[in-house]
């Protein structure tokens, strides 16, 4: 796949219905060879779409004007660049914890809860934060995630967590202005009710800082598991952070054989089943529990689509 490909399947698959702005920006650098001849030069893992808007969002460039944004990215090519190879997708989507909390929910109580990938340990408060799916609301807390649920029945009560940590090869610290900062530049820029939970989450972590191990997943998940107290289920979970690795099958062998009930949020990649359709062409995760696949989620977690057993 071309780079130009890259982004043309962006904006059709991810962006449009999402956001104009990225939909309209995705396709103008498809089309702009300065543009494209800039971003192969670069490793394939740091041409990303959401990357590069990323970037140019977080150093003050516009992103909802295409030409705006050729020239300010051509001006500052140089600075772009170095700040491409520095940076990840971290993008630490609170609202993917609606999709996992139907499973955390059904698991044996307490949870002692390992997020892979957890950027600045958003994720991690499943328990505290409160999820409206349709007319149902579970949990009292903020920010409040919407989701719209089809094909299964949301669960009564949150998870009760005894323990909670995250491994990150670059973990962000929400009492960071800085790191902050990147968190909110990774948002797309009409999701103003992202950047508003996004905030609230970073509150509810502030108040109970996660504890974050700087590691790689591969190599450092097993001593971080091996810390979980006793009596509680430990679960191992990950979201959109498996396209990141260079090795995935390495990664799934090794949280096979952890004594952990794993659950990803992941592309149909990494599920290796047969799979039915997803309810649009628009890109679609799947939810798994120990690999078992469950439901299609759209990226945010904005929806939930059950197609799997019922796990209640």
């Amino acid at each position: 796949m071309t780079v130009a490909d890259v982004y043309r399947e962006f904006g059709v698959r991810e962006a449009r219905d999402v956001s104009p702005a990225y939909e309209r920006l995705a396709r103008h650098v498809a089309s702009d060879n300065d543009l494209l001849d800039r971003l192969a030069a670069l490793p394939a893992p740091k041409r990303q779409p959401n990357l590069l808007f990323a970037v140019v969002r977080l150093l003050g460039g516009p992103v909802t004007d295409p030409a705006g944004f050729r020239a300010f990215a051509l001006d500052r090519w140089d600075e772009i660049a170095a700040q491409l190879l520095v940076r990840a997708t971290q993008t630490n989507e609170v609202g993917r914890t609606a999709a996992l909390l139907p499973v955390l929910a059904a698991l044996p109580q307490p949870l002692a809860l390992i997020d892979v990938g957890a950027s600045a340990g958003l994720c991690l408060f499943p328990d505290r934060y409160a999820y409206r799916y349709g007319t149902r609301t579970v949990g009292a807390g903020a920010p409040l995630l919407d989701c719209a649920a089809t094909g299964f029945t949301p669960p009564e009560r949150l998870p009760r967590v005894a323990w909670r940590a995250g491994l990150d090869l670059n973990p962000l610290d929400v009492t960071d202005p800085d790191h902050v900062a990147w968190l909110d530049a990774l948002i797309w820029p009409e999701h103003t009710h992202r950047r508003d939970r996004l905030r609230q989450a970073v509150e509810v972590a502030r108040a109970d800082p996660p504890h974050l191990v700087r590691g790689d997943a591969v190599t450092d998940l097993p001593a971080l598991a091996a810390q979980a107290p006793p009596g509680a289920t430990l679960v191992i979970y990950h979201t959109s952070m498996a396209y990141q690795l260079p090795d995935p099958q390495a990664f799934v062998d090794v949280v096979r054989a952890l004594p952990a009930r794993w659950v990803a949020v992941e592309g149909p990649a990494l599920v290796g089943a047969e799979l039915p359709a997803p309810p649009s062409p628009a890109l679609h995760n799947v939810l798994t529990l120990d690999g078992e696949p469950f439901a299609w989620v759209r990226g945010h977690g904005e929806s939930l689509t059950w197609f799997g057993r019922n796990i209640h």
